[in-house]
């Protein structure tokens, strides 16, 4: 008898330690809802993941990628044909209007145009370099001796009225360029204008937008 009582008596002792070994590790076994984990349980999956935005052109080119896999090689290539001749007739026109939106990259920007309208409003003895050079060629090839000379002189006189007129118009160019456009890039400028000056004024392209003596 009174070891059964002392067995009973432990019993519900061995039990209570049990019920609060487990429940000591039950909230050991769950982990801590964070704000961060709650978002992504909640989160739709259709709405945008906090990616930025992708920009107008990136959109144009992945979606002009996506459109040539689903084209067969020869598709892609006549389209890559128009596309090119479609932006070649965009650059004639823009040569012809001076649209600057379609210039050619050497074309384009403020300087470069302020370039071509000093030369256009100006007299340049360059531009009229190429009929005098027929003019002295068809007189050197006659076979009289004076006029062969005559040739030779005017050669030399064109030749170097050029290079004058070229580094005055080139030096108050620089001028300009450097007051007008302090910020602004300016190399190749100068070059860009002297090479306009070789064309007759009807020729250059872009076509000129100012008249002889008006200010650019």
């Amino acid at each position: 008898m009174g070891l059964w009582s002392m067995h009973v008596q432990h019993v519900p002792l061995v039990f209570v330690f049990r019920s609060r070994s487990k429940d000591d590790k039950a909230p050991a076994d769950k982990a801590p809802v964070t704000a961060s984990d709650a978002s992504k349980q909640t989160r739709d999956p259709q709405a945008p993941k906090g990616r930025p935005t992708p920009k107008r052109s990136e959109a144009q080119s992945q979606r002009r990628s996506v459109a040539n896999t689903k084209m067969s090689p020869k598709e892609a290539r006549a389209r890559s044909r128009e596309e090119r001749r479609t932006a070649m007739e965009r650059q004639r026109a823009a040569l012809a209007s001076g649209d600057e939106r379609y210039l050619p990259a050497r074309d384009k920007g403020p300087v470069r145009k302020y370039a071509r309208d000093f030369v256009d409003s100006r007299f340049s003895i360059a531009e009229y370099f190429l009929p005098m050079a027929v003019i002295i060629l068809v007189l050197s090839m006659v076979r009289v001796g004076s006029l062969q000379n005559i040739a030779l002189l005017l050669w030399l006189f064109v030749i170097v009225a050029i290079v004058i007129d070229s580094v005055i118009t080139g030096f108050r160019l620089k001028k300009q360029l450097a007051e007008k456009f302090p910020d602004q890039p300016r190399k190749g400028a100068v070059a860009y204008a002297l090479m306009r000056t070789l064309q007759m004024k009807r020729l250059r392209l872009p076509k000129p937008q100012v008249k002889r003596g008006e200010r650019p």
